[in-house]
């Protein structure tokens, strides 16, 4: 078991939470950019590395999928070795994976590079979750975490448009050679911000680690290939192992009872199982709509990297107008007010793209849908870290952040291997598997195939819109999260609100 002392419970005096968190965003604003930033330069690597649009979806997936499963052993990790200790460990894989990236000259080594990358933004994540957990009080928790949200969301709008504006001026090499640059000063200013925490001794289940990421694995890798392959029977064997796999991991978290890489006493908490979902469901939309939306952009319109990223600028915008407004309403409301209206408005917003992804569309109209997705998005990111971690034991805090950023990572793994699937098939669907996809050479399509080439990127735009919705059901049964509870006890009855709280908030 875990062993704590009574010190590592609150904060240290001399800690100075707010510029260290400072610091532990910009590390992580930038491994999140890295999620969608390759999604504006998927013409360009296709042109430039002659790969097809299933190979450069794995560029993402490998990222993502080297990201998603150590993820959750590296949150322990954290807590035995030292979280800052994790981080600068992190930033550094990840600063040189970067160069790698840029210098690369093949889509295979790409992909390898891409997994060295991954590795190192898994050490960073939870550590900026669980540093936020035990450096900031409770009363200013709620803050921190919508800080570290809406971080996470607006890392997520950037990347398309930071990706435009390098691949346009510099070439695609640049989105990660942008990298090295905001590494070295996010490793400077981690080493002079953020404060050396006390360890915890862990039994590492490494049963656990190897179940997980074989299970991963073979999921994602079985319905990425799926179409391509026909979804011949090793295909479907592939899909069914997984699921097999990840069952078998389930179980051994049960009945493993020294310390199991994932307890499962976590999902006692309603808010945290509720928030893990949810989460899922937002990374799942916001890797999986950039691919379409740029192919359509530069394929269909013509428009440039930079021009296509622009189209991005109207969801930037508000919510980096909208993040603090929500910021300051977290610790106010009941959680499923702002994150139901988020998931509505997002899942509204991306369906009224799909209708506008048409050959002739006006560009006010696109930008439209991106300024009301914007809306949504903020309504989501920063509510739902706040809430996942609010009620969860100081102790649990490494487990806990792994767990929330696994699940995330897991939602956008799964998001760039099902819009790869969707993709081809909408565009064989419509007749164009012969002459639209395309297939090494970047240029605008020809006239006659615009039409239905937009329709299937308009396709494809559904899938978001349907899972968006599961997580819009998921956040309607949030209960309401202990701090207020104790707020409306002490407006009642302000002895009874005297009484420590002694059990989480389960109802």
């Amino acid at each position: 078991m875990a062993q704590t002392t009574p010190t590592q419970q609150q904060p240290a005096p001399d800690v100075r939470p707010w510029p260290a968190l400072f610091a532990l965003c910009l590390g992580f604003f930038m491994i999140l950019v890295d999620t969608t930033i390759v999604t504006v330069a998927t013409p360009a690597i296709i042109s430039d590395l002659h790969a097809d649009v299933n190979s450069v979806v794995w560029v993402t997936s490998a990222y993502l999928l080297a990201y998603a499963v150590p993820v959750l052993i590296t949150g322990r990790l954290g807590d035995r070795f030292g979280p800052k200790r994790l981080y600068l460990i992190g930033l550094t894989i990840f600063t040189l994976a970067s160069l790698w990236c840029g210098l690369t000259t093949s889509i295979e080594m790409l992909i390898v590079a891409r997994v060295f990358q991954g590795f190192g933004a898994a050490m960073m994540t939870p550590q900026t979750m669980s540093v936020i957990t035990r450096i900031f009080p409770a009363e200013k928790r709620g803050q921190a975490m919508a800080l570290w949200g809406a971080t996470a969301g607006v890392a997520t709008l950037i990347g398309p448009i930071l990706g435009g504006i390098l691949v346009g001026a510099l070439g695609w090499e640049w989105i990660f050679f942008i990298n090295i640059p905001v590494g070295v000063i996010g490793f400077v200013l981690a080493v002079r911000l953020v404060p050396t925490l006390e360890t915890r001794m862990h039994k590492f289940d490494w049963v656990g680690v190897a179940l997980s990421g074989v299970g991963m694995f073979l999921l994602v890798f079985g319905i990425q290939q799926g179409h391509k392959y026909h979804w011949s029977a090793w295909v479907l064997t592939s899909i069914i192992g997984g699921l097999v796999v990840f069952t078998v991991f389930v179980l051994w978290q049960r009945v493993n009872r020294q310390e199991p890489l994932v307890p499962l006493s976590l999902f006692g908490d309603r808010n945290f199982s509720i928030s893990s979902f949810a989460i899922s469901s937002m990374s799942f939309t916001a890797t999986a709509m950039g691919f379409p939306v740029m192919l359509y952009a530069q394929l269909v319109r013509g428009d440039s990297p930079l021009e296509s990223a622009l189209l991005f600028v109207p969801m930037a915008v508000m919510s980096i107008i909208l993040a603090p407004i929500v910021g300051r309403f977290t610790d106010k409301v009941h959680p499923r007010v702002l994150t139901g209206g988020g998931f509505a408005i997002t899942a509204v917003s991306i369906f009224a793209l799909s209708r506008v992804l048409t050959a002739d569309a006006p560009v006010w109209h696109i930008l439209v849908a991106f300024g009301l997705l914007g809306i949504g998005m903020a309504g989501i990111w920063a509510p739902l870290a706040a809430t996942a971690t609010r009620n969860l034991p100081m102790h649990l805090a490494g487990a806990g952040s792994g767990v929330y950023n696994a699940t995330r990572q897991v939602g956008a793994v799964l998001g760039s291997a099902a819009i790869a699937v969707l993709i081809d098939s909408r565009i064989a669907a419509h007749g164009l598997s012969g002459g639209a996809e395309p297939d090494g050479q970047l240029q605008q399509l020809p006239l006659p195939v615009r039409a239905p080439f937009s329709a299937a990127m308009s396709d494809t735009l559904l899938l978001p819109v349907a899972i968006l919705a599961l997580g819009f059901v998921s956040v309607l049964f949030f209960a309401l999260p202990r701090h207020l509870t104790a707020r409306n006890a002490a407006v009642s009855d302000p002895a009874a609100a005297r009484q420590p709280a002694t059990s989480p908030a389960l109802d």
